[in-house]
This record gives structure tokens, sequence and C-alpha cells, in this order.
């Protein structure tokens, strides 16, 4: 293999007896990434018990395991498939793996979170998705196992998918695909399985090579948080580390939180044969600008059309470490990248305890080992990112006197209550209602529509394409022609949020800000379907004969049967 292969990480997370390690062990065994003397072993030592093959004994390594028949510490294996090299991180949710987890020792990319067909949704299965949510992860496949102990029924498996979704989506996690396998007997597993052609979708292995491996540092928006400024002769050198991005000589910068702008004059250096015009992520420099005004330690370098986030109150995942527990309204020190500000705990929102995984959404402390989600107040503006968008500048650690006493990701910024769901980009945003739920209402004999989301999905965030009355395609366009705004959906993800004129069609599925899909396969319907909106809106053409030729409820959305409904809004195209 070369070692110029890309390589992701995936953690695997799941109920202790849903066949999590079954299905790591037989995706090492069909890539053909165990030894064959190891192989061997399992094969003696499964003979000796008088049990079949037991393909999770490839990652057991401790003989104690194998008698207990659970993974009891954190395991990081490598496979490869013709596209990439793969560690998959092996993670039994204890806290030295949430403690790892939440201070960035190991960072994963994308999860499998693994539920048992027969025995449906588990408590612990939730709690592990609360883990996912915890730790910020966007790329998620719902593995469902064993579907050999239910005769590979689909309708157990979607029932399955609609409670494990649901619940999910409440933490804002959306995972990306749900795949039924039968990881014993290798099912859906490297090929598609004949005893499920309902499933139309990859087996594990085609669909994981699917999943985009996140920007390098070197692509991100640039992050230079400033570590000091020095004075050498007629020279004031602002030098730090940049954490992500690239910046050269005469970029136009800003400076947060003090939102002053300038221009990079050089980039310094020791001698004739480091002198460069630009530096990028993970070189320590120093940098003249234009502009002689007062810059301090802990302010963020970034380009003015991708800057951070700035404000004095955020959302945070918190695992707490110190000798007294963390309470509200006390006085602690936060430190991001070079920033150290004085905070306190504004709401405990719920606190997870990382030996047994029990959520608590009553606490009013947060004692040592447990993990928490928080809300943090600064005492001034500061500057970070959400830790989905740049895991350097959205990890912080907490200071009790003189000891550090918790690490944490920033997991969003808390403002007021999104009135609807809203798409940002770079420049623009706009509203939609995609994500809202139909119901027939049973007690009111009517058909509702329900406000399921209220939510901000900005550059790089997953969407819920799969809700209980829809199921979009993984890739599509939204565009709202009321707005003329485009968002584009990648393999789930938000791409993009342009302008309508900016948008170039490209026979890309359509859907409408309320998630109809928009019958456009060709330039020319593209060309019509805008010219007959024109014609609604000068009154040329009724808004139902428009909806009627160009709107198809039915393709990706059905109304789900409910008794009753709160809070909902009427049903109107």
């Amino acid at each position: 293999m070369s070692i110029h292969r890309e390589k992701l990480k995936i953690v695997v997370v799941g109920h202790v007896d849903h066949g999590k390690s079954t299905v790591i062990g037989r995706l090492l065994y069909d890539t053909k990434s165990v030894a064959e003397g190891k192989i061997e072993r399992v094969k003696k030592v499964c003979k000796e018990k008088g049990k079949p093959f037991e393909y999770a004994y490839l990652l057991d390594a401790f003989e104690e395991e194998q008698k207990q028949g659970i993974t009891i510490d954190t395991t990081q294996l490598q496979f490869f498939t013709k596209k990439r090299d793969y560690v998959i991180i092996d993670a039994p949710g204890h806290k030295e793996f949430l403690k790892n987890m939440i201070s960035g020792a190991a960072n994963a990319e994308a999860a499998l979170l693994i539920i048992d067909a027969k025995e449906g949704v588990q408590e612990q299965s939730k709690r592990h998705g609360y883990i996912l949510s915890l730790l910020g992860i966007q790329k998620i496949y719902v593995i469902v196992n064993k579907m050999d102990l239910i005769d590979y029924s689909e309708e157990r498996f979607t029932t399955i998918k609609q409670e494990m979704n649901e619940f999910l989506n409440s933490l804002h996690v959306y995972p990306l695909k749900y795949i039924p396998i039968s990881a014993f007997y290798g099912e859906n597993l490297t090929s598609k399985s004949d005893y499920m052609p309902w499933y139309k979708e990859e087996p594990i292995l085609e669909a994981i090579d699917l999943i985009e491996k996140d920007k390098g540092l070197e692509d991100k928006p640039l992050r230079f948080p400033i570590q000091d400024v020095y004075k050498f002769d007629h020279r004031r050198i602002i030098a730090g580390r940049i954490e992500s991005g690239t910046i050269h000589v005469g970029d136009e910068i800003l400076i947060s939180p003090s939102n002053k702008k300038t221009k990079v004059k050089s980039i310094e250096y020791y001698q004739e044969k480091d002198k460069t015009d630009f530096a990028v992520a993970g070189k320590s420099v120093g940098i003249t600008v234009e502009d002689e005004f007062f810059n301090k330690r802990g302010a963020f370098i970034s380009h003015c059309e991708n800057r951070p986030i700035v404000d004095h109150v955020f959302r945070a995942n918190l695992f707490w470490m110190g000798k007294n527990v963390l309470v509200k309204d006390k006085k602690y020190k936060l430190k991001i990248s070079t920033q150290e500000v004085e905070c306190e705990i504004l709401v405990i929102n719920k606190v997870i305890d990382a030996t047994n995984l029990i959520i608590s959404e009553d606490a009013s402390e947060v004692r040592t080992n447990d993990v928490a989600d928080v809300t943090i107040k600064t005492k001034e503006d500061i500057s970070f990112d959400e830790f989905k968008h740049n895991q350097n500048t959205g990890r912080f650690v907490l200071v009790e006197g003189y000891d550090v006493c918790g690490g944490g990701i920033i997991s969003k910024l808390e403002k007021g209550i999104e009135a609807v769901s809203k798409f940002v980009g770079e420049e623009v945003d706009f509203k939609v209602q995609a994500f809202d739920e139909y119901y027939f209402v049973l007690d009111e004999n009517t058909v509702k529509r329900s406000v399921r989301y209220k939510e901000v999905f900005s550059l790089g965030d997953a969407v819920p394409t799969v809700g209980e009355s829809y199921e979009y395609p993984p890739s599509i366009d939204f565009i709202d022609l009321e707005q003329s705004r485009v968002a584009e959906i990648r393999k789930s993800i938000l791409n993009k949020v342009i302008r309508l004129k900016d948008y170039i069609f490209e026979a890309q599925q359509i859907f409408d800000s309320n998630g109809f899909y928009v019958n456009v396969t060709t330039k020319d319907d593209y060309i019509n379907w805008q010219k007959d909106y024109e014609r609604v809106i000068n009154g040329d053409l009724l808004e139902v004969d428009y909806a009627n030729k160009w709107l198809d409820f039915e393709k990706y959305r059905k109304i789900s049967y409910r008794s009753t409904l709160n809070k909902t809004l009427d049903y109107m195209i």
C-alpha cells in the first residue's frame, strides 16, 4: 500500500450484544486485513470451544475478553479497500474512550452505529447515538445487524429505521444511510445480499468508500491565532501558528474579535533560503501588516470572506476531570488556541455518566469523569468555530486554579430559537420547510404539516434527508424561486448555498423549499419552470395550475397517519 493513500478514521459504537465486534471482524476478514496465523488461532480456539468460527475473536486481543465475550478496551484496527485505507476505532463507550475523543486524541471522521435487528433499538443504542452527537460526528451509517434472525424482514428494518431516525434527529444527528446486514453470514458486507433484494443501495464496503473525507487543514478557512507581537527595529511582527488554511503576502485579512481589516505586508524569515510569500496550516510564522494598529495575543486572523464566529455564549460538550464538581455560576478560565478568558457555566443541559452511559437531564453538577452538554458564557467576546467545521479552533480546555480540569468541543452557537430551518452559506442564506412532516390526523380527519426542524444548517453540515414521511436522494438541489436561492446537497451534506443567478443546471434532481419534487429533467424544463413561475407572479397563470404542472408531492414523500397531532401548521402548497 502506498504511504500516500487516503486514510479515513471510523469509530464503531453499539450495544454490547448487537454484534459490533462481529461486524468489524468480518470487515477485517473479508478485506484480507488479518494475518493468516491469527485466523488459524481463532479457528483453533473456536474448535476447542465447540463453536463455529467467531469473527469477533479476531478483535479480542486478550484471553479474558474471549472468556467474557465482550470488548473491554478501545482498539484501533486497520483494513483497506481499493479506494483507501481505514482505521477502525472499536469503542466500548467507557470513560477513557469519551475522554480521548473529547480531548482530541482520536478524531474519528465517520461512525458506524450497530443495532440488533431482533432486539431493536435499546436504551444503550440511544446512549451511543447520544455519544455520537457529543462528538460532533456528521457522517454516520446506522447498521441494522442480525437480519437473518428476523428472516430478512423489510418491514422490521423500516420500523427500526424510523424509530432510530426520530431519536437521532432529535439530537441533530442525521444518518447518511441505514444498511441491513447479517455480519455472521456476510450478507450486505462486501456484496449485495440475495436475501434482501428490497435493499437497493450499497453494501457496507462500497458504502464507506462513498464517505467523503474532510478537507485537510490547509484547505479549510484561514485561522491564525496570534501568539504574540514582537517589536524588531521598525517592524511589528505578529507571531503564531497557522491552525488551518493558507496565508499569502498581499492577502486582505480580518482580525477578530476587534473586526479590524488590513493586508499582509510580509512573511518574515531568518535566512534568505527561507524566504516565501505564503505559509500553510501547521507552520509557525511571523508576519507584518500594512496598518500599525494594536493587536493582542488571542486574536484570530482570518480572511474577510470566511471569518470565525465571534460571540460570548456557546453550547459545548465537556469531559470533566476536575477534583471538584463542575457547577453553574462559578468562575473558570477558558482556553481556546491562544485565547484565555474568564467564563462560567450558564446551563447544564445534560449529563452522561461515562461509566454506564446513563443520561440525566436535570443535573445540577458535573462529577469527575462525567460528560456534559453545557452552555458557557465568557466574560467578553471571543473567536471560535464549531468543532465539526474546525477541530483546532472548536476545542477548548477549562482551568480551575492552576489545574486543567476539563476539555471540550464547541457544538453550536446558543442563539434564540429559529422560526424555521435555514440553509446558510458564505454569503447568502434562505429559509426552508423541506424537512417538515405531513400527517393525516384521524381525530380531525384532515392532513396537517408538522414543523419538525427549526435549525440552521451551515456548509458541511449533515441534513435530515430521511424523515418519517419523506426520503430524499442523498444528492439534490433545493431551489427557492421566490428567494432566488439554491442549496446544493451532496451525499446528504450541505455543500453550497448560492444565489439563483450563479446556479448552473446540470440535470440534478430539484426540489422546492417545501421539499416537493420539481418535474425538471432537461435544460428546457428548467427554463420553462422559471418562466411559468414568473407568470404566476405577474398574474398570468394560476398558482394551482403551476403546482399541478411542475410539483410532485408523492415522488419522495408520503402522508403518515397519526391519531392526534400537536403544534402543527395546516397543510398547504
